[in-house]
């Protein structure tokens, strides 16, 4: 069956199609490499380099650690089950030079990490899935390393693409 049709159908429908263990293995393997303790270490390291103001919750930067030490067991149990539920975000307005305003959301210190660790197993997996020529939001590549790059390839190899 189709896809969209599967889809057209409601959840519980694509559920019953599709293959189960491929699906389950598959996330429950995911979720185990985002709540590793290297990755998750990894994670937090970055979201204390980055600071950043309180989300929703008033928790700061430097209060995360000893957040984590008491609750750490029931997150992680949450993640692995996939029962974890983000808390909003803090909306906050800045100000533009021209007079308007741009809306900004805060997530929580805990979400930011959770949010790190996931997106480092993910980008593990695809990063080297992209052509080496990408260079956009990759890590160690910038659109400035692009530009020379760019200059360097022969009209001979833009034609091979």
């Amino acid at each position: 069956m189709k896809l969209r049709r599967l889809l057209r159908k409601g959840p519980n429908r694509a559920r019953r199609n599709a293959k189960p263990n491929v699906q389950l293995a598959s996330h429950e393997q995911l979720m185990e490499e985002v709540c590793e303790r290297e990755n998750c270490w990894q994670a937090y390291k970055r979201v204390k380099a980055n600071k950043g103001s309180p989300g929703i919750d008033g928790m700061k930067v430097g209060e995360l650690s000893g957040y984590l030490k008491q609750h750490w067991p029931s997150i992680r149990e949450q993640l692995l089950r996939g029962t974890y539920q983000p808390q909003p975000v803090r909306r906050v307005e800045i100000p533009k030079p021209d007079g308007g305003a741009r809306k900004l959301g805060i997530p929580t210190v805990l979400d930011r990490l959770i949010q790190q660790a996931v997106m480092q197993v993910l980008q593990r997996r695809w990063d080297p899935t992209f052509s080496e020529h990408s260079h956009g939001f990759r890590p160690k590549r910038s659109a400035h390393q692009a530009v020379p790059r760019r200059s360097s390839i022969s009209p001979q190899e833009i034609a091979g693409w």
